[in-house]
């Protein structure tokens, strides 16, 4: 058994959020600069050297990439042999988010009552928090700050089983096309697939932090993911919503079994900076 005090945690937690809205993730800047050597539109060129320029300025002078810098989605892998010590698990895990937002100047965004009293929380908490127990006496952290802009453009239908892949495309491609310039793009598509209706959203967002190029290692779906990126970016959209070639830099798939009568299908779409950043402890 390996015990792990949580301050700890509160600490990971903190410099997670800060770096996530600070520094692109290598694979997606590597995707934009592709991007741009394959674009034809001169605006969509000159919006993607404006959006790579934002990045190298983010990093260097140690700011947010955007003035969103979102709701505080935590994914943690916990290892069952794992005891933790020292205070309240959940209490320390928004300590790190109240830290991170404030010593990291990131924008507050949480309101504490969604409908009658909008009134920010002041912290940027609560957290987001999906927790899998795993094997094992490690504790694996993913921050994904999500954008109200990007989060806003996504959805879940219940689909029926004879819909398809035919269905999905086309929920997908719609999808992004009634998005337009909204979730800045050029767009990460996450597709959720099975499960029940709130177990596909989490998925869709999950397959939001697969690295970019991994396809899914089931060929039926990775054959899938293409034809719905080629489908998207044959919309013309491009970046910005200005036109162009890229509308999309990737499509991710994760799919779980389902209910015989059912196919729940989630659309979780991100901006073009796809933060996300992720620790062991």
């Amino acid at each position: 058994m390996r015990e792990i005090n949580v301050s700890e945690l509160s600490d990971a937690v903190c410099k997670l959020f800060i770096d996530a809205n600070y520094y692109i993730p290598e694979d997606v800047a590597g995707s934009l600069k592709k991007a741009l050597e394959r674009e034809t539109s001169e605006t969509a060129k000159e919006i993607l050297k404006i959006i790579l320029k934002n990045h190298d300025i983010s990093a260097s002078e140690k700011m947010p990439l955007c003035q969103d810098t979102g709701v505080a989605v935590l994914f943690m892998e916990i290892g069952q042999d794992v005891h933790f010590s020292g205070g309240d698990f959940e209490k320390a895990i928004a300590e790190g988010v109240r830290k991170g937002y404030s010593e990291g100047y990131l924008r507050k965004s949480m309101v504490g009552d969604p409908v009658m009293e909008r009134k920010n929380t002041g912290d940027n908490n609560p957290p987001v928090l999906h927790i899998k127990i795993v094997p094992g006496e490690n504790v694996k952290m993913t921050a994904a700050p999500k954008g109200g802009g990007s989060e806003n453009m996504s959805e879940v239908r219940m689909m029926k089983a004879a819909d398809g892949t035919k269905g999905i495309i086309d929920f997908a491609v719609d999808r992004v096309k009634r998005s337009g310039g909204n979730p800045c793009p050029p767009v990460i598509v996450g597709i959720g697939i099975g499960g029940d209706f709130e177990q596909s959203a989490i998925l869709a967002k999950k397959a939001l932090l697969r690295r970019f190029g991994e396809r899914n290692a089931d060929q039926k779906y990775a054959e899938l993911e293409i034809e719905i990126l080629k489908k998207i970016n044959e919309l013309g959209i491009g970046a910005m919503g200005f036109g162009g070639e890229t509308t999309a830099l990737e499509v991710f798939i994760e799919h779980v079994p389902c209910h015989i009568a059912s196919m729940p299908v989630a659309i979780n779409i991100n901006c073009h900076a796809a933060r996300h950043k992720e620790i062991i402890l």
